[in-house]
């Protein structure tokens, strides 16, 4: 392994879930007063008092933690989620002051739900729709959803982020009517990651995210059986709408997707009662 290797592998390496700032654990969701030391630059003079949340803890290659911020009432937030510059600020841990009402969910877990499927090619396009409705729903604090569409890596470096549970919503042909919805637990274990940049299996993007650091103890997909199957080969292939069985299911897969979410997200009986699970 070369200088050069090992730098980007020590710059690839998940920092960790949950920090201790200030006598509070934060982590991704956290809100946090910024308090940027005296004698910075203007950003830092700009930034000084606003309230952020947290969207990730990073580890440098010398071993420190810093914390990636998006700032509460910025009207491009999403933008600093999606890691676009100019909307996502890194601050020392002793540049950011934990609030009251931080974490986000005392004791609970992280549930991250993903809309998978290219929105071009008819049924495919289910899990995105699923993920748009979802979306639109008030969701209890740590339930999170994404479009995700074909951007497998764009998903892979999500589950980074030290979700404890996932949920992929997406179209299978299994053999059943059109219209069916399984959940269906994935085998991860066995086989070799194959880089797509513009492909979207999940069991390929969890195994992909194992490989990166970190993936969910638990993930799950929510799967449709298609009434067509285009491949997007020929310009006559794109279709951009749902059958009638497919489009019928989507309100059933929300309700269930949220159901799920829901029960994963549960905190578990030692963390409501503080144990640490070993007693």
């Amino acid at each position: 392994m070369t200088d050069a290797d090992g730098f980007w592998e020590e710059m690839g390496r998940p920092g960790p879930n949950a920090v201790d700032v200030r006598g509070v654990e934060i982590r991704r969701g956290s809100r946090v007063l910024l308090h940027p030391r005296a004698g910075g630059d203007i950003l830092d003079d700009a930034l000084a008092g606003r309230i952020a949340f947290v969207e990730g803890l990073d580890e440098d290659d010398e071993g420190q933690i810093h914390v990636s911020v998006t700032i509460e009432d910025d009207p491009g937030r999403d933008l600093g989620e999606a890691r676009q510059p100019s909307h996502r600020f890194f601050f020392s841990l002793d540049e950011v002051v934990p609030l009251d009402d931080a974490p986000a969910v005392p004791g609970g877990k992280r549930v991250l739900v993903a809309g998978i499927g290219n929105i071009f090619l008819g049924d495919d396009g289910f899990g995105v729709e699923v993920a748009r409705r979802l979306a639109a729903r008030e969701l209890p604090p740590g339930i999170e959803v994404g479009d995700f569409g074909i951007r497998g890596m764009d998903l892979a470096y999500s589950l980074q982020d030290g979700y404890d549970a996932a949920i992929f919503v997406d179209i299978a042909p299994r053999g059943e009517a059109p219209g069916t919805l399984s959940v269906i637990e994935p085998d991860t274990d066995d086989g070799d990651v194959v880089l797509d940049t513009h492909g979207m299996d999940p069991v390929k993007v969890l195994r992909l995210a194992k490989e990166l650091g970190r993936a969910p103890k638990r993930t799950l997909i929510v799967a449709c059986e298609p009434q067509t199957v285009v491949t997007g080969q020929h310009d006559e292939d794109l279709v951009g709408e749902l059958s009638g069985p497919v489009l019928a299911a989507v309100d059933k897969a929300v309700t269930l997707v949220e159901e799920l979410a829901l029960d994963l997200a549960r905190p578990t009986p030692d963390a409501e009662e503080g144990g640490d699970g070993n007693g």
